[in-house]
């Protein structure tokens, strides 16, 4: 089942953004629109501060906050160090 797109398009390219990079985005909670989970959240991410986000309705800025959302995904210490691996045993194979 598809989830509920979000009211403002810059934030909800930004999800779109975290689900290609495997982000989980769940829709409701308490006073949130949703969250985003990292899909990692192991210790060496950041502590897991930033494996979860929550994401607002309605924020003072959505171009802002859409740069927030995807500035966690792609500052992701996990994601990475796996994108270096794969691009030096892309490096070593030729």
């Amino acid at each position: 089942m598809a989830r509920k797109s979000h009211p403002k398009k810059e934030i909800e390219e930004a999800l779109r953004h975290a689900e290609e990079h495997g982000w989980e985005v769940e829709v409701g909670g308490s006073h949130a629109w949703g969250k985003i989970y990292c899909p990692y959240n192991d210790d060496q991410c950041r502590c897991g501060e930033f494996c979860i986000m929550s994401v607002w309705s309605t924020p003072k800025n959505a171009g802002n906050e859409a740069k927030k959302l995807k500035r966690v995904v792609d500052n992701c210490t996990t994601r990475k160090a796996a994108a270096e691996k794969k691009s030096s045993a892309e490096e070593l194979s030729r």
